[in-house]
């Protein structure tokens, strides 16, 4: 008897209520379910080697996950057409060991990786996943019919027992080497244990995610105010919180489809018989992507801090730590040329000698740093040259970003009045026709990874950073 998909789904929704939400509700529950997995509930635990099983697409997106993760994805046949079965879609990741023998662990072996297999049309497409770690099991499903949909998550033994004996039959009739390393996967796992709690603090959990990131017909009174009396400083503060929730919604909505294509664009690049024009092509899909990605989190970012109370004073001393701002300067520079060529920009790094570390949050630093290149950049002329300068200023570093171009000048006394304020963390650049982090979301966010920043129209940045004291 042929193992559907479907069979798994139905398995899954045994005794679910019957769903009542529309396409658009659940696919919405189905992002925020991935994120609470992946950053509330794995995230909070150290690296757990493991095994997965997901259709149509991949549905596990960190990387710092699934370098310790096994898997295996049903995808549409037309999937098979640009890409081998068998091959690892995730970049950067080796195929997956062989079923014999134990997989080797560490930095260089850790599992990772997943292995395509074809969806035959009665298993359909709606997205399941079901994730197996010694501290962590779920299965992840959206079911039902038209009007009538419903997000499924099981955390129970007997449930997800039965789950993997039916993927282990579908996967001996797809690929019996497969299904005997899933086998040996799980038995290498040992002992598994979910915390009985689980479920409870999971639905919880997606429940904060949805509401502030769910856009709703709620929200629209509270963003154009109407029925709020005009001297209410409440009625502004909702208005804001929820504008700022919408915008938390929509960019989480850009970022995660935008992961998925490039993730299935390395795939693609992974293959040695492109045609250089092809190949060219993909690389420039591939690196605005990880542009857009960066830029979308770091608007993300800066309305999750607005929305914080007190999320405007500096990290306390104990949440930064020493960074060496020139090495990550050096490291970034490569990226940064790619993206400022394809604008037809070039950069100039210049860096002083023998410069003391920083006091910031490096994790978050970089990603801040390639937002602020991103917006100085964003409305320079084609053909203009960007200067990045670091250097000693008192007991702090001045990074400093310029551009020479003539027309720049000329017009930077217009281009700094350009910019019109959208919300709370947004300007609009009419001559650009581009959304960017407003001034003052710039400098609130450098301010709370210790920096300062200060802005002389559009063709002058300077950040400045405490430097470390000296040890010894």
């Amino acid at each position: 008897m042929v193992v559907s998909l479907g069979d798994l789904r139905r398995l899954l929704a045994a005794g679910v209520p019957a769903g009542r939400g529309d396409e658009d509700s659940v696919r919405r529950q189905w992002w925020a379910a991935l994120a609470t997995l992946q950053a509330d509930l794995l995230g909070a635990v150290p690296p757990q080697p493991g095994v997965w099983l997901a259709a149509p697409l991949p549905a596990l997106y960190e990387p710092s996950l699934l370098e310790w993760l096994d898997g295996w994805v049903w995808t549409p046949a037309e999937v098979g057409n640009l890409m081998p079965p068998g091959l690892p879609l995730l970049p950067g990741m080796a195929p997956l060991p062989p079923p014999h023998g134990t997989p080797p662990r560490g930095t260089a072996g850790r599992p990772g990786g997943f292995q395509r297999l074809s969806l035959r049309e009665e298993d359909g497409t709606d997205p399941l996943l079901v994730l197996i770690t010694p501290v962590l099991q779920v299965a992840l499903a959206l079911d039902g019919p038209p009007q009538e949909r419903r997000l499924v998550a099981r955390f129970d033994a007997p449930v997800l027992s039965a789950a993997l004996e039916l993927l282990d039959r579908r996967l001996a009739q797809d690929d019996p080497v497969a299904g005997l390393g899933l086998r040996r996967r799980l038995q290498l796992l040992g002992p598994l244990s979910n915390d009985p709690d689980l479920g409870s603090r999971f639905w919880p959990l997606l429940a904060q995610r949805l509401a502030a990131m769910a856009p709703s017909v709620t929200l629209q009174p509270l963003v154009h105010g109407e029925k709020r009396s005009e001297g209410s400083d409440a009625g502004r503060s909702d208005a804001v919180s929820s504008e700022l929730a919408l915008l938390e919604a929509l960019t989480h909505e850009v970022r995660t489809p935008l992961a998925t294509i490039r993730t299935l664009i390395r795939s693609l690049l992974r293959r040695t018989d492109l045609p250089a024009v092809v190949r060219q092509r993909l690389e420039q899909i591939d690196g605005e992507c990880s542009e857009q990605i960066d830029r979308f989190g770091l608007i993300f970012l800066a309305a999750e801090l607005q929305r914080q109370p007190g999320s405007g004073q500096p990290l306390s001393d104990s949440e930064l730590a020493r960074t060496d701002l020139s090495r990550l300067l050096v490291q970034l520079e490569e990226l940064w040329q790619r993206q400022l060529g394809r604008r037809d920009l070039r950069l100039v790094l210049e860096i002083a000698a023998d410069l003391p570390p920083v006091m910031s949050d490096p994790s978050r630093l970089e990603t801040m740093l390639g937002g602020l290149m991103d917006r100085f950049s964003r409305s320079l002329p084609s053909g203009s040259e960007v200067r990045l300068r670091l250097l000693p200023a008192g007991s702090r570093l001045k990074l400093q970003l310029s551009s020479d171009d003539p027309e720049s000048r000329e017009v930077d006394a217009l281009a700094a009045a350009v910019p019109t304020p959208v919300g709370p963390v947004l300007s609009w650049n009419p001559e650009t026709g581009s959304l960017q982090l407003s001034r003052q979301a710039t400098q609130r966010l450098f301010h709370r990874l210790g920096g300062r920043l200060t802005e002389r129209g559009g063709s002058n940045l300077t950040v400045f950073f405490p430097t470390a004291e000296r040890s010894g």
